[in-house]
């Protein structure tokens, strides 16, 4: 038997982060100073797209992207920058941000009803750019 359920741990999550709506959020679409990060599984952004410009980072290594004592280190978490957090419908991007916020990051949010309300909202969408991937030599 488990002793929290997920609607408990990201009501707790809700608590220790900051969201945006999207509304908001799309005002800062092109900032220089803002980074949307797309926390969704590489399939996810294959099949519904992502937002333009988006950094893609999974879940599942984020927080070892972000520690700077990380052999998974990546730089662009030490750009000073305000970080927007989304997945599909909000709620990897609240347990995502309250991490982030647990781990000391500031200026961290999380989209509000995630990338289903930006799309339903009329948000401008991506398709992923496959050119950055490697290609496996056969």
């Amino acid at each position: 038997m488990i002793k929290k359920g997920v609607k408990q741990l990201i009501a707790e999550a809700e608590q220790r982060s900051t969201g945006i709506s999207v509304e908001a959020a799309r005002a800062r679409l092109g900032d220089a100073g803002t980074v949307f990060v797309d926390i969704r599984d590489v399939r996810e952004l294959e099949r519904e797209g992502m937002i333009p410009g988006a950094f893609h980072a999974p879940r599942g290594m984020l927080e070892f992207w972000v520690d700077p004592e990380s052999p998974y280190y990546k730089p662009v978490f030490a750009e000073g920058k305000t970080f927007i957090l989304y997945c599909q419908a909000d709620w990897r991007g609240v347990l995502a941000a309250a991490t982030l916020a647990d781990m000391g990051m500031q200026n961290v949010l999380h989209l509000e009803g995630g990338y289903g309300e930006w799309k339903k909202a009329g948000g401008p969408t991506a398709v992923r750019d496959n050119t950055k991937r490697e290609t496996k030599q056969a």
